[in-house]
């Protein structure tokens, strides 16, 4: 499947720093109960967004309920987001909540690949810069939006220019927008020619 590319982003960002956020709180398992990813983002960290689990009157005191956050793109989070469970839910709920990266001073493995996987960019950054770029987003939040380059591997907050380095691979797959089977899907010719060479030497096993 073809997902948006990810080459360069501005957006609002919202400082959701302290560590250890897993997916369970990213996605409550009481919000999977659909058959389709469609919905997800409703449930996006519905046990602090709303006053109760039962309901969903927008909790005011959450981040993302405050009138300078309700459009952003891009969270600002502490070291381990997204540790836990290999919950691919959690991934699909920021992404239809509308957000394409993730800024943290390190990531749960299997979250970071499945955030890749989707079109999500998770950008690794020490851990001061991402509170500096929190505290400066916090004076305007609608004025202080962050720019993300991907292809410079380049961050951007006032007069911050950070730099980050993601691993080649992932950064292809986001840069030109391939999930796995898509990146697959542009080795066709070298696959083919690995088969007609196999079936030269090997006819037999080709045969029906």
């Amino acid at each position: 499947m073809s997902l948006e590319p990810f080459v360069q982003w501005r957006g609002v960002a919202a400082p959701l720093l302290r560590p250890n956020i897993d997916t369970d709180a990213i996605i409550p398992s009481r919000e999977m109960k659909r058959v389709s990813k469609a919905g997800l983002g409703e449930g996006l960290f519905a046990g602090e967004r709303y006053v109760s689990a039962s309901g969903r009157e927008p909790d005011p005191s959450f981040i993302l309920n405050q009138p300078g956050f309700r459009d952003c793109s891009i969270i600002l989070a502490g070291p381990n987001f997204g540790c836990g469970s290999s919950r691919e839910h959690a991934v699909w709920a920021l992404k239809e909540y509308g957000i394409r990266s993730i800024v943290a001073p390190s990531f749960g493995a299997i979250f970071a690949n499945n955030c890749v996987r989707n079109g999500l960019l998770p950008v690794p950054l020490p851990q001061q810069q991402v509170e500096d770029l929190a505290d400066w987003v916090l004076e305007a939040p609608q004025n202080h939006r962050i720019a993300i380059d991907l292809e410079q591997q380049r961050i951007t907050g006032g007069s911050q220019e950070l730099t980050f380095t993601i691993e080649s691979g992932a950064r292809h797959m986001l840069l030109n927008g391939l999930d796995a089977i898509a990146l697959t899907q542009t080795r066709w010719e070298v696959i083919e020619a690995f088969h007609q060479n196999r079936r030269s030497l090997r006819p037999w096993l080709y045969e029906s």
